[in-house]
């Protein structure tokens, strides 16, 4: 399941008996200053969570997948990267890991 802003939301109220709006109006505005440091070029750190920052990413040459065989010119952009803090690594490393999918096995055709 996602955790949407909703349902972020949600789960603040039941744990503070706070009512939906402000809390709804809390998150957004943490949300809102998070992009305004981000645009301004400023790191953003979240003790425990992590640390968003802004990253220039080089101009490069890639590929039309559309016409294979015609390089097309990527130019520079500026990327938001984002690093976890270590409680969220340690927490995300406990997950068990999924099994991978594995092909289906066809019967064979009569």
């Amino acid at each position: 399941m996602t955790l949407t802003k909703r349902r972020l939301v949600l789960r603040i109220c039941e744990d503070t008996d706070q009512v939906q709006q402000h809390v709804f109006d809390l998150v957004q505005r943490t949300f809102d200053h998070i992009i305004k440091a981000l645009a301004k070029g400023e790191k953003v750190e979240l003790r425990n969570f992590g640390i968003f920052e802004v990253r220039v990413r080089k101009a490069r040459m890639g590929r039309n997948p559309a016409a294979p065989g015609t390089e097309v010119s990527i130019p520079e952009r500026s990327v938001v990267r984002f690093k976890a803090g270590r409680e969220m690594r340690l927490a995300v490393r406990k997950l068990a890991p999924k099994p991978a999918a594995k092909p289906s096995a066809q019967p064979p055709k009569a």
